[in-house]
């Protein structure tokens, strides 16, 4: 049963997030989700079946990430923070259109409302996450992009090296040291946005 109730945040999380990172693209000039089926909100098109097998058991796991071509953009550094930008704020402001709801106390069903709080808090969750800045998450192609061209090839030549600090993160659990403070940061500011 928590499986279930889990299931519909996870699905609106993940792909609300990754269509929004493949929106923002298309809107600053670049078709490669587009052209390969991902501006949509078909399930199937963003969901990994391993990554989202590993998310269930592990509380870990991935999306299919959206392709994109930075090369494609007008101003490629900052076209290229604004898409990665694009998915954790889909994930805040799903969070607070969520968290907006909740504040009425109009949802009586108790199931209902246990699956709008697990949404809630896996758009915070995984935009949170996101920000982080190690690769692949979305944060690192922020840092990247800030940094002078010299040392954004640099960053992006040893990137694969850098997983490896995410990976020891989360396999020492040392990941949720450092979410959870900032999760708690983010509902607070969502608790005195609304009120």
């Amino acid at each position: 049963m928590d499986m279930l109730i889990s299931l519909p945040g996870l699905f609106i999380a993940i792909i609300f997030h990754e269509l929004a990172h493949g929106l923002a693209a298309y809107r600053l000039g670049d078709n490669t989700a587009k052209d390969l089926g991902r501006l949509t909100l078909n399930p199937f098109k963003h969901i990994d079946l391993v990554g989202f097998i590993f998310l269930l058991i592990f509380k870990f796991g991935w999306a299919k990430p959206v392709p994109i071509n930075p090369f494609n953009f007008k101003k490629r550094k900052r076209d290229t923070i604004l898409v990665s930008l694009a998915g954790p704020f889909t994930n805040f402001i799903i969070a607070v259109i969520i968290g907006f709801i909740l504040s009425l106390n109009i949802i009586s069903n108790y199931v209902l409302f246990q699956i709008l709080l697990i949404t809630l808090w896996y758009n915070i969750m995984l935009g949170v996450f996101n920000l982080l800045p190690f690769p692949p998450l979305d944060g690192s192609k922020i840092v990247a992009s800030l940094l002078p061209s010299k040392y954004e090839y640099y960053f992006y030549k040893y990137e694969k090296y850098f997983y490896l600090i995410l990976i020891i993160l989360i396999g020492t659990n040392t990941i949720d040291r450092i979410l959870s403070p900032l999760i708690d940061i983010t509902l607070n500011l969502l608790i005195k946005i609304l009120g």
